[in-house]
């Protein structure tokens, strides 16, 4: 499946140059020729989209000489899917190519490298690039089977990308901060999260975070939510959608919340938070419910119950701007009294809605028993909550690595 990539980054192009989803097999300059010539006849060219090709080294090295020539006025380039059939050692030579002349790109703001099997092949090649942007505003990076030791990788690449733009913002007036950042379906997984978290705390201006479908488990999102992201107080859109949570990393989403003033998207839909840390981070949202800018929130499939429910309703009349609320999945009655209720609500804002409920869990059944221990707790949950010396020691780790980035270059 190709990842989604909406167009709220997309730039609204005066002038544009695409071959997107055309198939095209491009091995060998006669074969990239005619484009070559289109690309050179283009004027104040702002978007180029390469997407949904499969080009060689070779090619590549033409194709990046055209971009090139268009350095004064492009502002995006896609290059998601752009390997379909290549072996792994033409991957990272084709993407050496295209990195050389982004690299001199100064006003390129949004960078797609979506579905491209990099794997580990390709981190020394994408560590060395990320490091050494200054430019994109928006880096999209999903979908490419990067794992946890790429992803740990690409965390120090934030760190060092953060430093360098701090220490040449003032010699270079087209530094720009980097304010969107997808790294979802690339199988992070818990292993990543440290220097994940080290690397998106450097970036102070970060708005706009997906990292959906990545496999990371409690504690590693709890460290990644604490240690990272809880930092960052820009934040409007938080997109964790499909990694698990249990207690520990709802007990740090909640605690997070009010350091993100700017929220606008939650998405932690198929996130297992469960009936009490649902309730955690309802009873957490509505302390500040009056100020949150809270638009969209998305809780299915969390086993979240009636508690909640009744929550909702008291949270949200006073969430001004909140207008879509996903719900689905969950353990609650269609016809609950706090659904109508809260359709009533979304009624008399006379804006939005909560989604259509039609694949809700069974009460009571035995899978719940079973999950649960004698005390209510999860019994099947070996992760704890971390405590503040568990959280004093991850911030000594994290402060010793950051003075080794510092020490070390790519």
């Amino acid at each position: 499946m190709a990842t989604v990539y909406k167009s709220e980054l997309d730039i609204p192009a005066k002038s544009s140059f695409s071959l997107k989803d055309k198939s095209l097999k491009l091995d060998n300059l006669e074969q990239v020729q005619p484009y070559l010539d289109e690309l050179s006849s283009k004027k104040d060219l702002q978007k180029i989209d390469l997407s949904g090709n499969t080009i060689s080294p070779e090619a590549s090295k033409y194709l990046a000489s055209g971009i090139l020539k268009h350095k004064d006025t492009l502002e995006e380039l896609n290059l998601q899917d752009i390997y379909t059939s290549r072996d792994k050692n033409e991957i990272p030579a084709s993407l050496t190519e295209f990195f050389a002349v982004i690299e001199r790109l100064p006003h390129l703001r949004v960078l797609n490298l979506s579905d491209n099997a990099f794997g580990q092949d390709t981190i020394e090649v994408l560590e060395g690039f990320v490091s050494k942007s200054k430019y994109i505003e928006h880096l999209i990076i999903s979908n490419n089977g990067l794992g946890p030791f790429s992803g740990a990788r690409l965390g120090k690449a934030l760190y060092r990308m953060a430093k360098l733009r701090d220490a040449s913002e003032e010699k270079d007036k087209n530094v720009r901060s980097l304010k969107t950042f997808w790294c979802g379906r690339n199988r992070l997984e818990s292993g990543s999260s440290e220097l994940l978290a080290l690397g998106l705390r450097a970036n102070k201006n970060l708005k706009e975070i997906r990292l959906y479908q990545n496999g990371i488990r409690p504690n590693g999102i709890a460290r990644l939510i604490f240690h990272g992201l809880s930092h960052l107080h820009d934040l409007e859109v938080l997109d964790l959608d499909d990694n698990t949570f249990t207690w520990p990393g709802s007990v740090a989403l909640a605690d997070s919340l009010s350091k993100w003033p700017e929220l606008k998207e939650l998405n932690v839909n198929d996130c297992l938070l469960k009936a009490r840390g649902c309730v955690k981070l309802l009873e957490k949202l509505a302390e500040f419910s009056d100020k949150s800018k809270l638009e969209t929130l998305k809780m299915q499939y969390n086993e979240l119950d009636d508690s909640s429910l009744k929550l909702l309703v008291a949270l949200l009349p006073n969430l001004k701007n909140h207008s879509i609320l996903e719900l689905n999945g969950n353990r609650f009655e269609e016809d609950s009294e706090y659904v109508d209720r809260i359709n009533s609500i979304f009624a008399i804002k006379g804006t939005g809605s909560l989604d259509e409920l039609d694949d809700l869990e069974e009460l009571d059944s035995e899978d719940e028993e079973e999950e649960e221990g004698e005390d209510g707790e999860d019994g099947d949950e070996s992760e704890q909550e971390e405590d503040e010396e568990e959280r004093k020691k991850v911030e000594d780790k994290l402060a010793t690595l950051e003075k080794d980035l510092a020490e070390t270059h790519i």
